[in-house]
């Protein structure tokens, strides 16, 4: 029998609503303050997040985007207002949806972007459905990393890319009690190395694969084979 896991009182599991999830954005969103307790808890910037969700603001109108796990829309602050491209926003938990959809809208994005409920571990989308996958710290929270990938990439078109930041092991004991303690409040999931992180990668038919680690953090960029 596996020993009973302990959750970290106040927190909760991304079906709970957790802590994490208005703490995360609030971060992002006031960089003066959380900038500093970025880099206190991650070793890493805080800015990173931005510049990699800048991609989304760079795309051709009519361009289609998966945004997953979407959260509270941390990715959609790359979008342009009037830009024209397509965003699916999705996420497992209904509640984050809504609060994508906030974000959206105080954005000045809601046109462009959609709403659906989806399991990252079986997406409910067809093989080459979008132009570009955003999972912005997102990687390190799904049960199965390695079938995440796989379906990311699925529901990639030839030629594009997916993009994101992860938490990995590999990073140094340094941020051991990070991971130990996000996996005891059921926001971290069993995550991976970034060595995994690539060569799945490779292996779901991403022939360009970046993976720059910066402190917890790996943030990585790969396009998938193929021409668009």
């Amino acid at each position: 029998m596996s020993p009973r896991r302990t959750r970290l009182p106040g927190l909760g599991g991304w079906s709970d609503d957790p802590l994490w999830s208005y703490v995360y954005p609030w971060l992002v969103e006031h960089p003066h303050v959380g900038g500093p307790a970025w880099r206190a808890g991650t070793g890493s910037d805080l800015r990173l997040i931005d510049e990699a969700a800048a991609e989304l603001g760079t795309l051709p109108a009519g361009a289609r985007v998966l945004d997953i796990p979407t959260g509270s829309g941390v990715a959609l602050r790359g979008l342009r207002p009037g830009q024209g491209v397509r965003v699916v926003a999705a996420d497992i938990s209904p509640t984050m949806l809504a609060r994508a959809l906030d974000s959206a809208a105080r954005l000045g994005v809601a046109d462009q972007v959609i709403t659906t409920v989806a399991d990252v571990g079986e997406l409910p989308f067809d093989d080459g459905t979008f132009d570009l996958v955003a999972s912005f710290t997102g990687l390190h929270c799904f049960p199965d990393p390695r079938q995440a990938i796989r379906e990311m990439v699925r529901v990639l078109a030839p030629g594009g890319a997916i993009t994101g930041s992860s938490i990995f092991t590999d990073t140094g004991a340094r941020y051991g009690p990070l991971r130990r303690g996000g996996a005891r409040a059921g926001i971290l999931g069993p995550m991976c190395t970034s060595g995994e992180a690539r060569r799945w990668l490779q292996a779901a038919g991403c022939d360009t694969v970046d993976l720059r680690i910066h402190g917890a953090l790996g943030y990585f960029r790969a396009t998938k084979e193929g021409t668009r």
